[in-house]
């Protein structure tokens, strides 16, 4: 959903509808338009289905799953991304495989079960507490299907900023606040991914940590 922290985190009172209508009003495009990696790797293995896609931004992932022939349920805070999406997937040629919809999802989380419920850098300089969205996003997976969290797990080497962060959590502090009864879950894969990017004329290596769970 977000980049990294590298702004002053703004007043907790700011309205996360108005925050994020502005940061994607700044400029034409915030993010790449591809499909995150991790996402990529792990449903690439599994049949297509329905997928949730939380935070879904401009729409690099969920334009991708469509154009793979999933069903995807496209969610985002700002009305401005969304209609960015809706743009760029008839472009695609997938617009009837794409559905989006507007949701705070602290207070209004989408109704459905899905094969596959994504949250890939569902992380915000506002208050969003994962351990609140990310029980949520665990009880709208279906039987035999998965929750994938990619979150970062370190600032980019370019940001100046300390890289043992605590406000970047560890794999296993992303599982624990997913609050997964294990006799339900199996967690299918815990750990770090590490990425080469380039930010503005600086080449370096990102580290995501990552938590794919597989409901019985």
């Amino acid at each position: 959903m977000t980049g990294h922290h590298h702004q002053q985190n703004p007043p907790a009172d700011t309205d996360p509808t108005r925050f994020w209508d502005e940061r994607y009003g700044q400029s034409d495009r915030i993010w790449s338009g591809q499909v995150n990696p991790v996402l990529a790797e792990v449903a690439a293995e599994l049949t297509p289905g329905t997928v949730l896609d939380l935070g879904c931004g401009e729409g690099g992932d969920a334009i991708w799953l469509a154009a793979r022939g999933w069903r995807v349920t496209a969610v985002d805070i700002s009305t401005v991304a969304l209609e960015r999406l809706a743009v760029e997937a008839a472009r695609a040629g997938v617009a009837d495989r794409i559905t989006t919809a507007r949701h705070d999802v602290l207070h209004d989380f989408p109704a459905g079960r899905f094969d596959l419920v994504s949250a890939q850098f569902f992380q915000s300089p506002l208050i969003l507490p994962r351990e609140q969205v990310l029980p949520l996003a665990a009880g709208a997976v279906a039987s035999g299907g998965r929750l994938l969290v990619v979150e970062h797990g370190a600032p980019p080497p370019w940001s100046g900023l300390d890289p043992d962060d605590p406000r970047f959590a560890t794999p296993d502090e992303i599982l624990a606040a997913m609050a997964l009864a294990p006799e339900s879950w199996e967690t299918e894969r815990l750990g770090e991914f590490r990425r080469i990017a380039t930010h503005d004329g600086h080449t370096g290596e990102l580290v995501d940590h990552v938590v794919l769970a597989r409901r019985r």
